[in-house]
């Protein structure tokens, strides 16, 4: 700490850039009758990280998801660095394990998801919609299948990961598959955990690298078969949960 003075010969406490001083701590003091306010803040460099440095993040985490979501023995740290345009030192210094790097992906992935079903419901129609957002969800899946093994014992360690997923992904289809229903288009019998259970066992119904393209195809058919049919009886049914005979 050093002294220094004012333009009215008060003298005033300083510290030096760096020092090991909160920067928000803000102290007050009375003095000769007087509140002398002092405080302390290091220079925005030293408490934010600086712009490269979130643009690296970022471009390590649309790179893992580019190389988790292939698969396959290529599928390590060195090419998510390669094709992010950084060194694995870089890597290392935002993702410290490659558990850290996976989870924060599956993060990420996850709030994609979110932010897209906002931006679905506000100018897509209920049905294309839904649909859209459930090819997103094969292509998450993808990632997922790629960075299973880390991501269970991410999950093992932070029950947290799994219930996070769980929640927020549930809350987002929810609103859109209740937003096809209001308008007629889906039937009722359906809940948002049963097309996520759905999108599950198709995408992991497949092997090998090549599966997507077959699961999206799927998924058209069966956002098809979601659709109510003229005969509105059996929502009628669905909705006062009356048994209903199969066609």
């Amino acid at each position: 700490m050093t002294r220094s003075s004012d333009r009215s010969g008060r003298r005033a406490w300083s510290a030096p850039l760096g020092a090991g001083i909160n920067p928000r701590l803000v102290c007050s003091q009375y003095y000769g009758g007087m509140i002398w306010g002092v405080s302390f803040a290091l220079h925005e460099r030293a408490v934010k990280p600086r712009a490269d440095a979130i643009r690296n993040r970022e471009r390590v985490l649309e790179a893992a998801k580019a190389v988790f979501s292939q698969g396959g023995p290529e599928a390590g740290l060195e090419a998510v660095a390669r094709q992010a345009g950084v060194g694995i030192g870089t890597l290392y210094r935002h993702f410290p394990t490659r558990e850290a790097l996976y989870e924060s992906v599956y993060r990420h992935e996850v709030e994609q998801l979110v932010e897209l079903a906002k931006h679905l419901e506000a100018g897509t129609a209920p049905v294309e919609a839904l649909r859209c957002w459930l090819r997103a969800g094969v292509e998450f899946m993808a990632t997922k299948k790629g960075m299973a093994t880390a991501l269970a014992m991410a999950a093992h360690g932070s029950s947290d990961l799994v219930a996070y997923s769980l929640e927020r992904l549930t809350n987002a289809v929810g609103e859109l598959l209740q937003r096809a229903t209001a308008v007629g288009e889906i039937r009722a019998d359906i809940d948002p955990e049963d097309l996520l259970r759905a999108v599950l066992g198709m995408c992991y119904a497949y092997d090998g690298t090549a599966w997507q393209p077959k699961v999206l195809r799927l998924i058209d058919v069966f956002v098809d078969g979601l659709r109510r049919r003229p005969d509105k009886t059996q929502d009628r049914q669905a909705r006062e949960g009356l048994p209903y005979a199969q066609p």
